[in-house]
């Protein structure tokens, strides 16, 4: 019940921001008004006094309740009409009919139809011209060896940078509201979200310390806890990667940031890759590490600049001693990554069962 509770009181802000917005302009004019009122009263009964004989300033008294000076607000430009309107001589009235052509009329020439249309099409059209450039760079960075990892790093900047761009001249140049406005739309607005929104808050701090910070890049190798895949994308509220099962995770950035992160490649495209075998304990270690290496350097997948090791651990599994080999080379793009463990497995396990280095038995 507390979400429920949050999202009422941030409804309710949301809903005083517009009230503010309907009355910001009107009430310092009200204050005006009060003061001008009391001043053409004052002035009008003194020219009667000098002006016209006593009879008539008695006559003039009895029909005080069906002729008077009318004020009327035109654009914040005061106009008088003297001895020409028959109104009613409330001062609630006037000032009712003041507030009418200030606050309302001004809040519906800033929110009318025609501007919520073409502001609704601006923004569609936003968000199509960010998703085709999102495109275009991603299309680039798939082509690219090279520039990949720097190209796959625009599209969070791109994205950022284009609502930013998009929302702020769909303010400034279509609804065109006052400053005063726009200051108290967003006052009330930043305390609804600070209120209803404090998770999500953390995430985007999150997403925007990754983008700056730079633990890890676009099509890096990583492991977040028990997660580990290449990083698709990195949004202002979670971060997505690619396991090795073809599976999106979404990790919250907030979650990312408070956790250990650990990158295989960091930017490069090269990445080292290790594959585990399980071998029989008295197996001849020389010839299994001969053939294991012959096998990674003709693997179209290696990166041949770097060294390639072969390490053998003993290791207990099921009640059973088993010799585990682990091949470490480095794979020419991180994208080959699984493929490369799974040739190395299917080429060891093969020549050694060739060879009779080890038999069926021992491996099942």
């Amino acid at each position: 019940m507390a979400w429920f509770r949050t999202y009422l009181l941030s409804i309710s802000l949301l809903f005083y921001s517009i009230n503010s917005v309907a009355q910001l302009d009107f009430i310092p004019e009200e204050w005006s008004l009060k003061s001008e009122i009391r001043n053409q009263k004052s002035e009008k009964v003194d020219s009667e006094k000098k002006s016209r004989p006593q009879s008539s300033a008695s006559t003039s008294s009895n029909n005080s309740t069906s002729r008077i000076d009318t004020i009327i607000l035109h654009d914040t430009v005061w106009v008088q009409q003297a001895d020409t309107l028959v109104a009613d001589t409330t001062e609630s009235s006037v000032l009712d009919e003041a507030a009418e052509n200030t606050g309302i009329n001004k809040l519906s020439k800033i929110v009318s139809w025609p501007k919520v249309f073409w502001g609704i099409v601006f923004l569609i059209f936003s968000y199509f011209v960010i998703r085709f450039l999102v495109f275009v760079v991603e299309t680039f960075a798939e082509k690219s060896t090279k520039y990949r990892f720097i190209l796959k790093s625009i599209p969070p900047f791109i994205k950022i940078l284009g609502w930013i761009i998009a929302i702020f001249v769909l303010i400034q140049g279509i609804f065109q509201p006052p400053t005063e406005a726009i200051y108290a739309a967003l006052a009330s607005v930043g305390i609804a979200i600070g209120f209803a929104a404090q998770d999500i808050l953390k995430n985007i701090f999150g997403g925007i310390m990754i983008l700056f910070d730079r633990p890890f890049q676009l099509g890096d190798k990583i492991q977040i806890g028990e997660d580990y895949g290449e990083v698709k994308e990195i949004g202002l509220r979670s971060t997505r990667i690619v396991t090795k099962d073809d599976s999106l995770i979404s990790i919250p950035n907030a979650e990312v940031v408070n956790k250990a992160v650990s990158n295989s490649n960091s930017g490069e495209a090269n990445c080292q890759v290790v594959a585990e075998i399980y071998l029989p304990i008295d197996v001849d270690t020389n010839k299994v590490r001969q053939l294991a290496l012959e096998a990674a350097r003709v693997s179209r997948y290696v990166y041949l600049n770097k060294p390639i090791v072969v390490l053998f651990i003993n290791e207990v599994k099921q009640r059973r001693s088993y010799l585990k080999m682990r091949l470490k080379a480095y794979v020419s793009d991180i994208r080959y990554e699984f493929s490369f463990q799974s040739d190395m497995t299917e080429i060891v396990m093969r020549e050694l069962l060739e060879q009779g280095l080890i038999n069926k038995e021992d491996i099942s």
